[in-house]
């Protein structure tokens, strides 16, 4: 099944939410006038894109109008679909050549630091991602840096036996960047090309997030200088606005490079996505459509927008 097919199967409870918002408002108006866009706008934010986005969207399509540009209720859909498909562009979701599945991981060893809270379906994305890794040829190094959660690392060690990859881990309650720091020892000694970091799932003190991340990153910068390093955020799409506002916290504090979605398929808020995408202006890399090792998709903006319609 391509990816394509995938995310459109993936997307069926928002389509059912967002597409059938969308045709009840435009089979019950003739003609395009304020009310369809005031309506089209609720029908919007009740499908989870954010109120910011819903107005600017629908602020597009009034201009459209004024301009004659657009005259027929037939057309709105289309022009609906091409304008979300800029909003989730202009967030930074392109194909980008010399990036392996829209990473920069061109240095020998590269690095991914992997954060988000408890419960999204971290150390599982990490699992996929090692294998899409794998599956392009690379030598993947997972380092089990959640110490502190009971049997963290015993669930990555699943997941990196699934994936067919390397494990680094110690015991409970060790410093996480002692096992980063062998973590990256391991991989020169044995010659990976990337390093996979979980890292502790709290948010709720920034200072302590703040500086643990920090102490990785001396580690990181001492023993991999120059080495090129994504830090990807683990969303959960089922928690919808909640996922916008873990976001921006981690934003703030870690320096995200990238967005994984996870649990699309078992929601219908997967509109977040165009809301991540406008107010954060940070890309969506990945979007998690099922529990099969092979149900990580590198995200695609413009099938994305098309799967929805």
């Amino acid at each position: 099944m391509g990816f394509f097919d995938k995310i459109k199967q993936g997307l069926a409870k928002t389509r059912d939410k967002l597409g059938g918002f969308v045709e009840n408002v435009l089979s019950s108006f003739r003609e395009v006038d304020e009310d369809l866009l005031e309506e089209l706008e609720e029908a919007l934010i009740l499908s989870d894109v954010g109120v910011d986005t819903a107005a600017e969207t629908i602020e597009r399509l009034r201009a459209d109008v004024k301009s004659g540009r657009l005259r027929e209720v037939d057309e709105v859909k289309n022009r609906l679909a091409e304008i979300l498909a800029e909003i989730v562009t202009d967030g930074g979701n392109y194909s980008s050549s010399g990036k392996t599945l829209g990473l920069k991981l061109d240095t020998k060893p590269s690095i991914i630091l992997v954060v988000g809270v408890n419960g999204v379906g971290k150390t599982t994305t990490i699992g996929k991602l090692a294998y899409l890794l794998k599956q392009e040829g690379k030598k993947v190094l997972l380092a089990a840096g959640d110490t502190f959660r009971a049997a963290a690392a015993d669930q990555l060690e699943i997941w990196a036996g699934r994936a067919g990859v390397d494990l680094v881990r110690h015991e409970e309650g060790s410093d996480p960047a002692s096992v980063v720091f062998d973590a990256i020892s391991a991989a020169k000694a044995r010659g990976c090309d990337v390093i996979i970091c979980d890292t502790a799932g709290r948010l709720h003190n920034k200072t302590n997030l703040m500086r643990e991340l920090e102490k990785i990153s001396r580690v990181i910068d001492r023993e991999l200088p120059g080495a090129d390093r994504e830090n990807l955020l683990v969303l959960d799409s089922t928690t919808g606005q909640n996922a916008m506002m873990q976001a921006k916290s981690f934003s703030e504090t870690a320096g995200i490079t990238g967005i994984a979605l996870t649990k699309l398929d078992g929601t219908a808020k997967g509109g977040i996505v165009l809301a991540i995408c406008r107010e954060l202006k940070v890309p969506v890399r990945f979007v998690c459509v099922g529990e099969g090792i092979d149900d990580l998709l590198p995200f695609d903006a413009d099938s994305f927008v098309r799967a929805l319609f």
